[in-house]
C-alpha cells in the first residue's frame, strides 16, 4: 500500500552539485510522492529511469522558497523545497497551485517526524550564500521560524502574471479540511506592481516597500499614494511613484540598471567599484537600445579595461535579445541572468551589479498619506536677519513636537508655529547607508554610531525619551556627521520612565520587551533600539528581522532570539549590540556608558584609513 502513488507530476528540479548555478542545472523530472517515498524518475521515450529518492522519514522541513526578487530560468516560476539530512533540495512546480498540493501533502506524510527544523532559509541558497540571510556557510541555521502544520506557513504568493495552465496532468486539489475554506488565490485582474525603492512608513496607516518585490494594488487614493496590500497580506499606503507596474518592460527595478550613465561615467563608476566582473546595463548613445558595461582584469597585460557590448535584438515577433548569437533570451532581465553564469563570448561574467551611484529615491507628496508638511530650506540676509522663507509650517498634528523643544523655545507661542532646525545636506541615515553601501569601512560605520550615542546621551542627560530611535529618524549632513532627528513620539520624563496608555502603534521591530508587553518606555528602552541602530548601520541599511512580520518578531524577541551578527561588525562591535538587547533593562548600559565604549573602540582602531 505504501507504494500508491499520492501525486504524480513532472516538475522541474535544481541540481544542488554544481559550484555554479545556470540554467542548464534546471531538469524536468517525474516527480512521485507515496506515504514513504518521494521519488523522481528522468524520462526518455516514455520509459522511466530512476534517478533519485527520499524517504519521508528523513525529511526535516518542507517549505516553500520566496523567490520575488529571483529570475528563475525555467518555465515552471512555483519554487518549494524539500530539506532532508544535509541536502536541500529545489522544486519547481508549473502553478501556484500545484506548489500548494505538493507542499500540503508533503507535511502531512512528514508531520510525525522526530527531527523537524526549528528554523529554515525562505529564500535560496545561490552563488556560495543564503539569499535570505546573507550566511555562507550552506549549513548554516534556518533564519525564520518554520510551521510544520496546516496547508503552509505563509501565503501563497500570487500567480505569475501571462502565466497560463501547464499541459502535465496534475492531481486534482485535495478538499479542505473541515471548518477551513480554500485559500483563493489572487484575482488576476489585480494591478501588480514592484517597487523601485525602499519606502519606511513613518505612520501607522503605512506600507513599508523594499525594493524589487511586489505589491498589490487596491485603491489608487489620489496621484500620490494609493493602498496596497504585499504578500504578507499586510495592507497600507504607499508613494505612487516609488513603485512601477509590474507587466511594463521597466528596466529600473534592477540595481544594474543605470538608466542616465552614459559611457564615460560608466567607466569611471566601473573603474572607482574596480570588481572583475563589475557592470551596468545602460541606454546606448543609439536610440532606443541597451548597452552592457563591464570592467575586467582578464585581459593579456593584466591591464584593467572597462568594455561595451551593445543588446541586440531580434527582428521576430516577438522581440529576443542576445549579446552573442548563439544565446537568445526573452528578456534583457533573462540575458543579464543567464550572462551572471556564464560569459559566453564575453571577456568576464557579470558577477558584480554596479548601480547608479547618484540615483536616490524621489520624493514624496509629503510624509505620509494624509499628513503634510511643508519643507524649505533657510534663506537669510545677515545685515537685516530676516527670513526669506519658513522651514517648516505645522499642522495641528505636529503641534505635540513643540511640547519637546519648548525649552528652546519663548513661553508666549503664537500660531503659526514654526520650527527651525539645521539644515542636514544628505539627508536621511538609512538612504546614505543604503546608497553608499559597500563603500563605507568599519571605522566610518562605527563614527556613525557614536554620534547617535552622543545625540542620545543629551537626551538621556535632560530627561527625555525618543521612543523612535532608528536609522531612518537620523540626518547626515555634509561634514558626515550624524544627528538625532523626529521627535514625534519624543517624551520629557521626571523619573525616567513613561508608561503609553494611548493605545498608538509603536516599531516593533526596534522595540525593547517591556514596551510591546507592558507599553513601557524609559532611556533603556531607547538604548534597546539603539542596538537595532547599530546593527542597521552595519548592515549598512537592512531591514531588522527582515523576513518577519512583527507578531513573529515579538515571539521570538520574548524567547531569547537576537539579531544576527552583520558581517561587517567584528566580534568586539557585536557584543555592544548584544549588551543592548538585554533582557532586563537595568542590565543595559546608560548612554553615557555606551558613548564611552564606542570611544574606546574608535582609538583601539586607529584612525580612518
Amino acid at each position: 500500500m505504501s507504494l500508491t502513488p499520492i501525486l504524480e507530476e513532472t516538475l522541474i528540479k535544481r541540481s544542488q552539485q554544481k559550484k555554479r548555478t545556470s540554467p542548464l542545472n534546471y531538469k524536468e523530472r517525474v516527480f512521485v510522492l507515496t506515504k514513504s517515498k518521494l521519488t523522481y524518475y528522468e524520462l526518455r521515450a516514455e520509459k522511466r529511469f530512476k534517478k533519485g529518492s527520499v524517504d519521508l522519514q528523513r525529511i526535516r522541513c518542507v517549505e516553500i522558497v520566496k523567490s520575488s526578487t529571483t529570475i528563475i530560468p525555467c518555465q515552471n516560476k512555483y519554487p518549494f523545497q524539500v530539506v532532508h539530512d544535509s541536502i536541500m533540495l529545489y522544486i519547481f512546480a508549473p502553478s501556484n497551485e500545484s506548489r500548494s498540493i505538493w507542499v500540503q501533502n508533503l507535511k502531512e506524510g512528514i508531520k510525525n517526524n522526530v527531527q523537524i527544523a526549528a528554523k529554515f532559509h525562505p529564500q535560496f541558497w545561490q552563488e556560495g550564500e543564503w539569499l535570505c540571510c546573507g550566511q555562507v556557510d550552506k549549513l548554516a541555521p534556518g533564519c525564520e521560524g518554520y510551521n510544520l502544520f496546516g496547508d503552509i506557513s505563509r501565503k501563497p504568493l500570487p500567480p505569475v502574471p501571462g502565466d497560463e495552465s501547464s499541459t502535465t496532468r496534475r492531481p486534482p486539489p485535495p478538499p479542505p479540511p473541515a471548518g477551513e475554506t480554500a485559500q483563493e488565490e489572487a484575482d488576476p485582474r489585480e494591478e501588480v506592481v514592484i517597487a523601485l525603492y525602499d519606502f519606511e512608513g513613518l505612520e501607522p496607516h503605512d506600507l513599508t516597500l523594499m525594493k524589487g518585490e511586489e505589491y498589490v494594488i487596491l485603491e489608487k487614493c489620489d496621484m500620490n499614494w494609493y493602498k496596497a496590500r504585499n504578500k504578507h497580506g499586510e495592507e497600507g499606503y504607499i508613494p505612487s511613484n516609488y513603485v512601477t507596474e509590474k507587466e511594463s518592460d521597466t528596466l529600473e527595478q534592477f540595481i544594474w540598471f543605470c538608466k542616465n550613465v552614459n559611457r564615460n561615467k560608466a567607466e569611471e563608476q566601473l573603474r572607482k567599484e574596480a570588481k572583475d566582473g563589475g557592470f551596468m546595463v545602460r541606454v546606448s548613445s543609439n536610440t532606443g537600445t541597451y548597452t552592457v558595461s563591464l570592467y575586467t582584469r582578464n585581459t593579456a597585460d593584466g591591464a584593467a579595461t572597462v568594455r561595451h557590448y551593445q543588446i541586440k535584438e531580434t527582428n521576430g515577433s516577438p522581440k529576443q535579445f542576445y549579446l552573442a548569437e548563439k544565446y537568445i533570451f526573452n528578456s534583457i532581465p533573462e540575458l543579464i541572468e543567464y550572462h551572471k553564469h556564464n560569459a559566453a563570448g564575453l571577456v568576464s561574467r557579470l558577477r558584480h551589479p554596479v548601480g547608479d551611484q547618484t540615483r536616490e529615491a524621489p520624493k514624496t507628496a509629503g510624509f505620509s498619506y494624509g499628513n503634510t508638511v511643508t519643507h524649505y530650506r533657510l534663506e537669510y540676509t545677515s545685515s537685516t536677519s530676516i527670513l526669506k522663507h519658513t522651514l517648516m509650517a505645522f499642522e495641528h498634528d505636529y503641534r505635540e513636537k513643540l511640547n519637546v523643544t519648548q525649552y528652546m523655545l519663548a513661553q508666549n507661542i503664537r500660531h503659526p508655529i514654526y520650527l527651525v532646525t539645521e539644515f542636514m545636506e544628505l539627508g536621511c541615515l538609512l538612504n546614505y547607508l543604503r546608497q553608499r553601501r559597500g563603500t563605507l569601512g568599519s571605522q566610518d560605520l562605527l563614527g556613525i554610531c557614536h554620534d547617535v550615542s552622543q545625540g542620545m546621551q543629551h537626551l538621556e542627560q535632560n530627561g527625555f525619551i525618543h521612543r523612535d530611535l532608528a536609522a531612518r529618524n537620523c540626518l547626515v549632513n555634509s561634514s558626515l556627521v550624524v544627528k538625532v532627528s523626529d521627535f514625534g513620539m519624543t517624551r520629557y520624563v521626571l523619573d525616567d520612565q513613561y508608561w503609553s496608555s494611548s493605545g498608538a502603534k509603536f516599531p516593533v521591530k526596534w522595540s525593547a520587551p517591556e514596551v510591546f508587553n507592558f507599553c513601557k518606555y524609559s532611556s533603556k528602552s531607547d538604548v534597546w533600539s539603539f542596538g537595532v541602530l547599530m546593527w542597521e548601520v552595519f548592515t549598512e541599511g537592512k531591514m531588522p528581522f527582515e523576513h518577519n512580520q512583527n507578531h513573529e518578531v515579538v515571539m521570538m524577541v520574548t524567547q531569547g532570539h537576537r539579531l544576527y551578527r552583520p558581517k561587517k561588525a567584528a566580534p568586539h562591535i557585536y557584543s555592544v549590540m548584544k549588551t543592548c538587547w538585554m533582557e532586563k533593562p537595568d542590565e543595559r548600559p546608560s548612554f553615557t556608558e555606551l558613548s564611552l565604549m564606542i570611544t574606546d573602540e574608535l582609538e583601539a582602531d586607529g584612525p580612518a584609513s
